[in-house]
């Protein structure tokens, strides 16, 4: 067991673990790729305990790494063959980088920290198509802002106008922290409408939360966007609010010479006669 010297007394490594006195925990090496191919063998429980580990620690990575980018997200697609990767950002083409170096190097890190096998994986990059209903890229626009210097207020009345002038139903910006002084305190700025529960909620409200290191300390930032609904989800959610009600204009009544015309066709065709039904034996040739 590795030790280490602390003033002539070695003191063993793992009292510095968070486990220290506790049964160690076993962490396994399975890797996602692994998993995928014991996927039968596995419980569905760990299964998904898996994906979302791969999920977070995946976009925590990139977050970090594509942050001046516009980083709007990422979508795992698993397919038999390999996983595919789609990162949603703003400026696809800094994501891409000079021929493509910068994706390449991005799957590098990426199959060698989950040990991919080569060829098993794949990113690619998906422009956002309007950064103005995306949580994520305002919310680090606000922070980029606020670590440049601007003023608290004008940087999230900017954030908030540019929202809703992008046919947004609502936002909302809370920025919390030492905002001036040494005292804490919460600022909230919206407009619009928004909806915070229900099953509305979770599939109109779009929500990012970002951290950002001031020299006085930490800033909390939260951007909370009502999407619009838009009947081809491109912009917004295909599924329409519950207590939005749309009453449908009556049909025209018809005239009365349509109606004569419509009652001389209805009797013209109760009168036809019915054509005989054909004998099967004499169609049969007996």
């Amino acid at each position: 067991m590795n030790s280490l010297p602390h003033h002539g007394v070695f003191i063993p490594s793992s009292f510095f673990s968070p486990y220290f006195g506790l049964p160690q925990p076993t962490f396994s090496t399975t890797t996602i790729s692994t998993m995928q191919a014991a996927r039968s063998k596995m419980s569905t429980k760990r299964k998904f305990v898996a994906d979302g580990v791969f999920y977070s620690e995946l976009n925590e990575l990139l977050t970090r790494e594509l942050a001046e980018d516009g980083y709007a997200g990422v979508e795992v697609r698993t397919t038999p063959h390999r996983t595919e990767i789609i990162i949603r950002a703003t400026r696809t083409q800094n994501v891409l980088g000079e021929k493509g170096q910068r994706i390449r190097e991005l799957t590098s890190v990426v199959q060698k920290r989950f040990d991919f096998a080569d060829g098993a994986v794949e990113l690619y990059a998906e422009r956002v198509q309007n950064r103005g209903l995306c949580a994520q890229a305002q919310a680090e626009s606000l922070k980029f802002k606020l670590l440049g210097g601007l003023a608290v207020r004008r940087a999230c009345y900017g954030v908030v106008r540019f929202v809703m002038e992008a046919s947004a139903k609502g936002v909302e910006v809370i920025v919390t922290g030492k905002l001036r002084g040494q005292r804490a305190k919460a600022m909230k700025f919206g407009d619009g409408y928004m909806i915070k529960t229900g099953h509305a909620g979770q599939v109109y409200t779009d929500t990012a939360v970002r951290h950002v290191l001031m020299r006085q300390g930490v800033i909390g930032i939260k951007v909370s966007i009502m999407l619009p609904q838009d009947p081809k989800g491109v912009i917004g959610p295909k599924i329409p609010l519950d207590d939005v009600v749309t009453i449908l204009e009556p049909a025209p009544e018809p005239t009365a010479a349509e109606a004569a015309a419509q009652a001389a066709a209805a009797a013209q065709m109760m009168a036809a006669p019915e054509p005989a039904a054909a004998d099967p034996a004499m169609a049969a040739g007996f």
